[in-house]
C-alpha cells in the first residue's frame, strides 16, 4: 500500500471517530445544558467538517501525476489544512460568543456528573486517535494527518479543562464558572487554529523550512565525500508528502560523466536513506575551479594548484546561496570566509 493510500485510510478512521464523538458530546450537552460542553460539541462539529475536507484532500493527493499536474496533487493537503485552521478559528470565536451570551442570560445546569463521564470518554478517545494521526502523518510527511491529529489533541486538552471546570461548578455551585472555562479554552483553540493556518500558508507559498534544511545540512556535513567539493543553491519544495530537492554539486572537473553521475547517486541515496523515498532530485553538477583548491580536501588530486587550508563547513546560510564557495569574489569578505573554514 502506498503512503498516499495509507494516509487516506487513516483519515477515513478519523472521520468515523469524529462523527461518533460529536454525537456523544451533543448527548452530554443536552443532558447538562452546559455552555462549556457545548463548546466541546461545537469544536467536534469542526472536527467532522475538517475531517471530510482532509479526506477529500488525501483522495486528491493519492491521484497519480498527470499532464495538468506534473508535480502531483500534493498541494491539496496545504489547502485542506488551511481550511481546517480557519474552521478552528471560527469555532473559537463562536465559543466566546456563546460563553458571553450565557453570562448575560444564565441558566441552570443539571446532571453534570453524567455529562462529565461522557465528555471524559470522548477526550480519551480523541487523544489516542490524535496521537496516532500525528505519528503516522509525521512518518508519511502528511500535513493533513498532522493537522487532524493536532486538532484532535487540542480538543482533548480543552476537554480536560472543561471537565475541571465542571468539577469546580459541582463543588462551588457557581454557574458563571461554566462560561469562564469556555472562554479560557476558546483562546487555546484560536491559537491552535492560527498555527495550523500559518503552517499551511507557508507550504502553499513555498516558504523555507528551516528545521528540515538544518537537519539536511547536518546530515550532509557528517557524511560528506571528498569529491563533494561544494554544494550550493539548495532548494526544497514540498508537495504534500513529496519533497522536490534541487541543488548544484561541485565535483572535480576531470571526472567523466559516469563518475560525476555516481557522485549524484551517492548524494541521492544518502538523502533518501534519511528522509524516505518520497523525494525527487534535480542535481546540477559543476566542475571545480582553481580558487576552490584551498577548501578542497581531496587527497590524491592530480591538478591541485593551491594548498589545502581547511574544509568549509556547509551551513544553512551558505548552502542555499547561489554563490560558489571559496572565491574571494563571493558575497562575503575574505575575513568572513576564513572564519568559516574548519582548520
Amino acid at each position: 500500500m502506498t503512503r498516499e493510500k495509507q494516509n487516506f485510510r487513516i483519515q477515513q478512521g478519523i472521520v468515523a471517530v469524529a462523527l461518533v464523538l460529536f454525537v456523544l458530546k451533543i448527548i452530554a450537552w443536552y443532558m447538562t445544558r452546559s455552555v462549556a460542553i457545548l463548546t466541546d460539541a461545537l469544536e467536534s462539529t469542526v472536527n467532522v467538517i475538517a475531517g471530510f475536507i482532509g479526506l477529500y484532500s488525501l483522495y486528491v493527493v493519492a491521484k497519480p501525476r498527470d499532464d495538468d499536474h506534473p508535480y502531483g496533487h500534493g498541494k491539496a493537503e496545504f489547502v485542506s489544512a488551511a481550511v481546517e485552521g480557519t474552521l478552528i478559528l471560527v469555532a473559537g470565536f463562536v465559543i466566546i460568543y456563546e460563553a458571553i451570551n450565557n453570562l448575560i442570560h444564565p441558566h441552570a445546569l443539571k446532571q453534570l456528573d453524567k455529562g462529565i463521564i461522557l465528555v471524559a470518554i470522548t477526550g480519551a478517545i480523541n487523544y489516542v486517535v490524535g496521537w496516532y494521526s500525528i505519528r503516522r502523518g509525521t512518518k508519511n510527511n502528511s500535513l493533513a494527518l498532522v493537522a487532524s491529529g493536532k486538532h484532535l489533541q487540542t480538543d482533548t486538552w480543552s476537554t480536560i479543562g472543561i471537565i475541571v471546570g465542571l468539577f469546580l461548578i459541582l463543588l462551588t455551585r457557581l454557574p458563571w464558572l461554566d462560561s469562564a472555562v469556555a472562554i479560557v479554552f476558546s483562546f487555546i483553540i484560536i491559537f491552535t487554529g492560527y498555527k495550523i493556518l500559518r503552517s499551511s500558508l507557508a507550504g502553499i507559498m513555498d516558504e523555507i523550512d528551516v528545521e528540515l534544511l538544518t537537519k539536511l545540512v547536518d546530515m550532509l556535513n557528517k557524511n560528506r565525500r571528498e569529491n563533494w567539493i561544494d554544494l550550493h543553491n539548495l532548494r526544497v519544495i514540498k508537495y504534500g508528502g513529496q519533497l522536490h530537492i534541487d541543488c548544484h554539486l561541485t565535483v572535480p572537473w576531470y571526472l567523466n560523466i559516469h563518475e560525476a553521475h555516481a557522485e549524484i547517486d551517492a548524494l541521492t541515496e544518502l538523502i533518501k536513506k534519511e528522509f524516505g523515498d518520497s523525494i525527487e532530485f534535480f542535481v546540477h553538477t559543476d566542475g571545480c575551479l582553481p580558487f576552490m583548491c584551498h577548501i578542497c580536501s581531496k587527497q590524491d588530486c592530480p591538478v591541485r594548484q593551491q594548498t589545502f587550508e581547511g574544509r568549509m563547513e556547509w551551513t544553512l546560510a551558505n548552502i542555499i546561496s547561489n554563490k560558489k564557495h571559496g572565491s574571494p569574489d563571493n558575497d562575503k569578505s575574505a575575513q568572513e570566509l576564513n572564519s568559516e573554514i574548519n582548520h
